[in-house]
């Protein structure tokens, strides 16, 4: 029994990690398409799906340790030695679940860092396009009263 309830935490864990990538695809494409609109809601999506899987981890934690006990090994054991302790079918389940595990998280690494990597473009862009637009822009202080502009240097022809 404890096999079984690893096994279905597990298959829940997958699917979180397989909507994350899915998320994380969404937000590349968004941020690709230069439509920044929904770049927060794609965002929040991903935070929402990162907190499942927090709490998924906490389940598979209980759940590992559970199963490990029952195939005779001490709580803490990973699921590489879980899979090897455990008998038929249980061993090459266990087994396929982890290689999985791997597999997501080396794409949704890969993908998370392309989106960094293009957030940062974008930031750049952002700042370089505004460096070069010359707008008096008015600023406030730590107070929320208006900031008093800073004279510019000017050069003045004494002959005047």
């Amino acid at each position: 029994m404890p096999l079984s309830r690893l096994s279905e935490v597990l298959w829940r864990e997958r699917h979180l990690l397989e909507l994350l990538l899915f998320k994380l695809e969404e937000e590349q494409l968004i941020l690709t398409a230069g439509r920044t609109r929904w770049l927060s809601h794609a965002t929040r999506e991903v935070d929402n799906v990162l907190d499942e899987i927090r709490a998924a981890d906490l389940g598979r934690a209980l759940e590992s340790d559970d199963a490990a006990v029952a195939v005779g090994l001490e709580p803490g054991a990973s699921l590489n030695q879980i899979a090897a302790a455990a008998p038929e079918p249980w061993d090459e389940l266990l087994r396929a679940h982890r290689d999985a595990f791997v597999t997501l998280t080396t794409e949704i690494s890969s993908l998370s860092q392309g989106n960094r990597e293009l957030l940062a473009m974008s930031n750049r862009a952002t700042q370089e396009a505004l460096a070069t637009l010359q707008l008096d822009v008015l600023t406030y202080d730590g107070s929320g009263q208006s900031a008093a502009q800073v004279a510019v240097a000017q050069m003045v022809d004494r002959a005047f």
